[in-house]
């Protein structure tokens, strides 16, 4: 399978059902895959070590990977500073998901988009795009906003190639 330029790489950890072992006292298997999205495929996948978690599984998932050209996504759990920087020396992009597990910059990024949308984004660069799904007996609005305002952000620099920061919400009407 080959692979093009821009390929989304979602790498993400899961639980096996029904793997845990309650008479031998077997802890739940964990797993951490990476998916091709276009291609509907799973590229690899690496177990979670026991008493370990998804951060020293995803580094060695990486280095199994030919991500030359691709954005690989990550959760919060994955937000971690050599994730990102093994990440661009594979030659890819990442879009990582940030929560308060990185207090300062999860701060932040919180401050700079409050600070957006109460001058309704007025002279700030940004790029806006919003869609909507009905179904499932809801509409579903999402809002995506994407700032190029790291040079704001304490320790941004800490960051491999850290360029922009996104913002969303949902709406359920």
């Amino acid at each position: 399978m080959r692979l093009s330029d821009g390929e989304v790489i979602a790498i993400d950890g899961k639980t096996l059902r029904q793997s845990y072992d309650p008479t031998d006292d077997k802890a739940a298997i964990h797993m951490v895959s990476a998916w091709a999205t276009t291609n509907r495929l799973v590229l690899g996948q690496r177990k979670v070590d026991t008493k370990s978690n998804e951060i020293t599984a995803i580094p060695q998932l990486i280095k199994l990977l030919e991500l030359e050209g691709c954005i690989v996504t990550i959760d919060a759990m994955g937000c971690q500073k050599q994730i990102a920087k093994q990440i661009i020396e594979r030659n890819a992009d990442y879009v990582l998901a940030l929560k308060d597990n990185q207090g300062n910059l999860f701060a932040d990024v919180q401050q700079i988009f409050a600070h957006a949308h109460s001058c309704n984004f007025a002279d700030i660069e940004h790029s806006f795009d919003q869609t909507v799904k009905k179904g499932h007996g809801r509409v579903e609005i999402r809002r995506c906003w994407t700032m190029g305002q790291v040079k704001y952000l304490v320790d941004a620099e800490k960051w491999e190639t850290f360029t922009s920061i996104y913002g969303a919400t949902i709406v359920l009407a």
